[in-house]
């Protein structure tokens, strides 16, 4: 019985010994000589690799996540099989799974994060401010009401379920509810809900699309000059104990205005001396 060896395509260059363990003798000196040059400083290596072994813990972390390779390939925009080769290793190959890799395949692998609802719930509320009750949403995005029901910002979810949710997205925000099977009186209390809350509607998002899907973006959406001058001079007057007027001049405007806007939000006034 014979045993199949992988033959390397060519032997011009070093990859017949570094890939496939050639042992002719002109390649492994030429492999050899490489190395050399490298050590040396004369030749500056094609691909300096560093460990794999955080990538292979970073792509478990994301497994235990709820993540799929498929899905961590995409996020990372490489091929599938590099990934696979992290934790499997690769078909072809007989050294197991992958021990050194690229800094650029190590860079776009760790910065892969588990994705989190907050895009998604953003995507829901913003039909909501529209008009599109959740139920309603859930139904074209192919999810059950509980499903939508019961996301938050912080949860790990699949791919898959952002991408109906995403999908559904772009095809309800451009229709009105009430010319699409929605009860004019649901769809008044999805707006009033959504006015409530101020979730921004989808065309705030038109103009910070880049901030949709980013979890640590703080959607200033229906927050008016007072709210936020009161909303600043409350953190200011109780970490530093200024008083109103002081702190009314730090933030460049007069100390009525800041009454002003305490009076109008009082969940932030502090009752200091004047």
């Amino acid at each position: 019985m014979t045993t199949a060896v992988r033959e390397a395509p060519h032997h011009r260059n070093t990859v017949c010994v570094t890939c496939y363990g050639c042992k002719l003798p002109d390649c492994r000196e030429r492999f050899n000589a490489r190395r050399r040059a490298i050590r040396a400083g004369i030749l500056q290596p094609d691909r300096l690799l560093v460990d794999a072994e955080p990538v292979r813990q970073h792509i478990g972390d994301l497994l235990d996540a709820g993540m799929s390779l498929t899905a961590i390939a995409r996020l990372a925009g490489v091929a599938h099989t590099t990934v696979c080769a992290f934790i499997n290793g690769r078909p072809s190959s007989r050294r197991g799974r992958q021990h050194r890799t690229t800094p650029d395949i190590a860079a776009k692998i760790l910065a892969v994060r588990p994705l989190t609802a907050a895009g998604t719930l953003r995507r829901i509320q913003a039909l909501a401010a529209i008009g599109w009750p959740n139920r309603q949403v859930a139904a074209h995005a192919g999810l059950s009401a509980r499903r939508i029901h019961e996301l938050q910002p912080d949860t790990t979810i699949l791919v898959a379920t952002a991408e109906k949710v995403a999908a559904a997205y772009q095809e309800l925000r451009h229709l009105d509810p009430e010319e699409h099977g929605v009860r004019a009186g649901h769809a008044a209390r999805a707006r009033d809900r959504a006015k409530a809350n101020r979730w921004p509607n989808p065309a705030y998002w038109d103009r910070h699309a880049d901030d949709l899907d980013d979890p640590y973006f703080e959607p200033m959406y229906g927050v008016t000059r007072r709210e936020i001058v009161a909303q600043d001079a409350s953190f200011i007057m109780r970490t530093t104990g200024l008083n109103k007027a002081d702190t009314a001049a730090r933030l460049g405007v007069d100390k009525s205005y800041l009454d002003h806007a305490f009076r109008d939000h009082p969940e932030y006034a502090v009752e200091v001396a004047a």
